[in-house]
């Protein structure tokens, strides 16, 4: 009898164990990458959150970095940046990564704005001066509903081996390199059942680190602006991410089993244009957007801005008429929207394409330090070519490398500039600082902003028509 009740024991004892043993889990991630102070869509994302919640209790929502810089009401508030700070904060995200443009604020406003986050902001390759006293951790582990959720982050580092903001802003940080630091913390794949890379690499670095990077689970990616469907599973890893400024964000779902992953499952879910809000989130929006200051009209639209280019020859036009100069010309990464339409060109319009604050710099250079100095800003701003005032520009590229090889510049009268002729030429403090050359004049300062030249530019036109408009042609 004894041993009959051993053996049922035991068999219930075992049956008790598979199930366990089979038992699966959900984990749930909504995630949104490049914000950009989007505001305006902030109260859409807490209706999305709030509604994902009370279906998942243990909802983590993560933002892959980029918050700050495209919105005046955002990054000219009296504390810079803090409007999307303290939506972040109502909506409950529970942590972000740092993205290039958080370096806008410089050491001092990051640090501020770090510490009124009430979510952590990770990123391992990043390493502040003490005397900053910013709170930047490099991982931390989450336990959401009994599931161990290391998440551990990342930003990348451009040509010059810093994040992709005025080099002044990240003085007194070191960085390293992004892959090689992830090493450090595979130890999280042995203490937790997740491990989660928040990362601001970009969608092709995401891919080409995933090989490097077996003991990861998934990506929750930005700064390419990448809009994926749901989800990609590279090499056996998962990545997300999607368009910048709020034009949807992500629900992802990970079924774990025995504590492994099994499933990765993701969809997108629309922002923009979507119609039910958080009334508590739109009363801080509408708060934060009683400055009317920021809606006057500068100027009438006569015609579509249909490209990048289009803007960045209205902006070069500005520091030509308005900086009294002979050229001048902007790194494309400057230009912060593609398109504008018909209508009025407002204050709040000009901030958004130039949100940065840069100052106008003044330079005397010969033809031949002006080509070198564009060369210098195509290979530091992404390989893309300057935008130009005053001339034109033929430049033609190695089809493999895609580095430059030949750049021939044209005054207006179509005749080329002459490379030992001295002329005065204006751009602004990021591209100065990206552009290092060996030319004679440093460069000073005018004493006004280059978003401040577009805005007198706009007001003095009062109309403006750019459509159609090739400055830079490349064969």
């Amino acid at each position: 009898m004894f041993k009959k009740k051993y053996v049922l024991a035991s068999m219930m004892l075992l049956a008790g164990l598979c199930v366990q043993a089979g038992e699966k889990k959900e984990l749930h991630i909504l995630s949104a990458n490049d914000m950009h102070a989007a505001i305006e869509c902030m109260p859409r994302v807490g209706f999305v959150a709030d509604s994902l919640r009370a279906l998942y209790p243990n909802l983590l929502v993560l933002s892959a970095g980029d918050n700050r810089s495209g919105e005046p009401l955002n990054d000219m508030y009296e504390i810079p940046a803090y409007p999307m700070v303290a939506l972040m904060n109502i909506i409950g995200f529970n942590a972000t990564t740092l993205g290039n443009h958080e370096f806008d604020s410089g050491q001092e406003g990051l640090a501020k704005l770090v510490s009124m986050s009430a979510f952590p902001t990770l990123c391992a390759n990043v390493q502040p001066d003490a005397k900053w006293n910013m709170h930047v951790k490099p991982y931390q582990v989450f336990d959401c509903g009994g599931i161990k959720v290391g998440i551990v982050g990342a930003v990348a580092l451009g040509a010059m081996g810093i994040p992709e903001s005025h080099p002044k802003n990240t003085v007194d940080i070191k960085f390293t390199d992004p892959l090689e630091t992830l090493q450090q913390y595979q130890f999280l794949r042995k203490e937790c059942d997740v491990v989660l890379f928040l990362s601001h690499l970009g969608f092709e670095s995401d891919v080409k680190v995933s090989k490097d990077l077996p003991w990861v689970d998934i990506i929750v990616g930005g700064h390419s602006h990448t809009q994926l469907k749901g989800g990609e599973m590279h090499n056996g890893l998962f990545i997300t991410q999607n368009k910048n400024r709020l034009a949807c964000v992500t629900h992802t779902t990970l079924t774990l089993e025995d504590g492994k992953v099994v499933d990765r499952q993701a969809e997108n879910i629309a922002i923009r244009g979507g119609k039910n809000e958080n009334k508590v989130v739109r009363a801080l929006v509408d708060y934060f957007s009683q400055n009317p200051a920021f809606y006057r009209v500068l100027a009438q639209v006569d015609t579509p801005f249909e490209c990048y280019e289009e803007l960045g020859n209205m902006m070069c036009d500005a520091y030509v008429q308005e900086g009294h100069a002979d050229l001048s010309f902007q790194n494309p990464g400057g230009v912060r929207y593609e398109t504008k339409p018909v209508g009025g060109f407002t204050v709040a319009d000009a901030l958004r394409l130039d949100p940065f604050q840069n100052e106008a710099i003044e330079l005397q250079l010969t033809g031949k330090e002006l080509i070198d100095m564009m060369k210098k800003c195509y290979d530091n701003d992404n390989q893309g070519f300057p935008y130009v005032g005053g001339m034109k520009v033929d430049y033609t590229v190695d089809s493999a490398t895609k580095a430059l090889t030949k750049v021939v510049l044209y005054g207006e009268d179509g005749k080329k500039l002459n490379l030992k002729k001295t002329y005065k030429v204006i751009t602004n403090s990021y591209t100065v600082a990206i552009s290092t050359t060996n030319r004679k004049d440093p460069g000073k300062g005018i004493g006004k902003i280059t978003a401040q030249l577009v805005m007198d530019y706009l007001e003095h036109q009062g109309h403006v028509s750019y459509q159609g408009s090739r400055r830079i042609f490349r064969h």
